[in-house]
């Protein structure tokens, strides 16, 4: 079972959350507190993240079979970016368990780009020498504005470790940047919410997208990009709950 986090809200269709790569489920607690006005919210640790059990593998089939695991009821279900090619891929396989799907700021594609770059930085910070986060900060180099702070938003300072299993990330990196080939189709209400200034939900991944899930509706966030959900946490709270009342 994955480590979960609920917010109590009034009776009705729960939502599930699912994080992206390096984060956990404390980075929705702000959108989660908000929509929890509606609805019971439930954010997950996802597998070799957080408070989550480490594995040795870390493909979307097993990461969608993790959110099943924590679902007793028919679900609204959000992912973003990993977490959304995760709800993905559970809408797909186990369409009975979803009840509307929302995918933040990501496409049933194969990227080209990697994230071995955060993994470098990680493992390159002393872990034993440092005394305070901004140690460790000092040390996280190389890395886009933010990245640094996101980060060690994973680091266990008590224990000088990681809280992401950074060794299977890198190893199962082809398959989270890639999505794997499932037959079928999700024909639940769906919304793909991106960021306006984000490069990852492509025009020319429509196609595919509506293959998948044709009832699938798009919409972008003003001035936002991949962290959509961060940068305008009241218009990406507002645009979810419009989708899912």
């Amino acid at each position: 079972m994955l480590n979960t986090v609920t917010y109590d809200g009034p009776a009705g269709t729960p939502l599930l959350i699912a994080h992206g790569l390096f984060g956990s489920a404390r980075n929705w607690g702000v959108i989660a507190k908000r929509l929890a006005a509606t609805r019971p919210v439930i954010t997950v640790d996802m597998r070799n993240h957080a408070g989550s059990a480490w594995y040795d593998s870390h493909s979307y089939p097993d990461m969608a079979a993790d959110l099943a695991g924590v679902i007793t009821q028919p679900t609204d279900v959000m992912g973003h970016s990993m977490g959304g090619k995760a709800a993905m891929v559970l809408a797909l396989t186990q369409p009975a368990l979803v009840n509307r799907l929302v995918v933040a700021d990501i496409a049933p594609v194969t990227y080209t780009h990697s994230q071995m770059g955060p993994i470098a930085a990680m493992r390159g910070v002393d872990l034993a020498g440092i005394e305070s986060r901004g140690d460790a900060k000092a040390q996280l180099t190389g890395l886009e504005p933010g990245v640094a702070e996101f980060l060690l938003q994973s680091l266990d300072m008590k224990e000088k470790r990681w809280r992401l299993n950074l060794d299977v990330l890198a190893a199962e990196m082809d398959k989270i940047i890639g999505f794997p080939d499932v037959s079928g189709q999700f024909d639940g209400p769906t919304l793909f919410l991106s960021g306006a200034n984000s490069p990852y939900v492509q025009r020319e991944a429509r196609p595919q997208i509506k293959a998948l899930f044709p009832g699938a509706i798009f919409a972008k966030i003003p001035g936002a990009g991949h962290w959509l959900h961060a940068e305008k946490p009241r218009e990406f709270a507002a645009a979810v709950s419009a989708f899912l009342e």
